[in-house]
C-alpha cells in the first residue's frame, strides 16, 4: 500500500537517528568509565548533544571526541 511505503524513509532516518544517539552515548561511557571522576559539565554536555540529536535530525552535532579530566578538587 501506498501509505506504508510513504513512511518507510521516516522511520529509515528516525532509526539513524537513534543510532547516532546510541554512538554518541556508547562513546562517551567508553570514555568516562576510565575515569573515578567526571564533572557535571561534561554530563550536561552529553545530555545536551543526545538531547539535540533526538530532538533536531536536520542539524549535525559537534559530538564530544576527547573528554579531559577534571581538575581534582583536593
Amino acid at each position: 500500500s501506498k501509505a506504508m511505503t510513504d513512511q518507510r524513509p521516516d522511520v529509515t532516518a528516525h532509526e539513524a537517528v537513534i543510532d547516532e544517539a546510541l554512538g554518541v552515548i556508547d562513546g562517551a561511557l567508553a570514555q568516562m568509565m576510565q575515569r573515578e571522576l567526571v564533572s557535571s559539565g561534561e554530563v550536561a554536555d552529553l545530555l545536551l548533544d543526545v538531547r539535540t540529536l533526538l530532538t533536531d535530525s536536520g542539524s549535525p552535532v559537534d559530538v564530544i571526541s576527547d573528554v579531559q579530566p577534571a581538575a581534582d578538587p583536593a
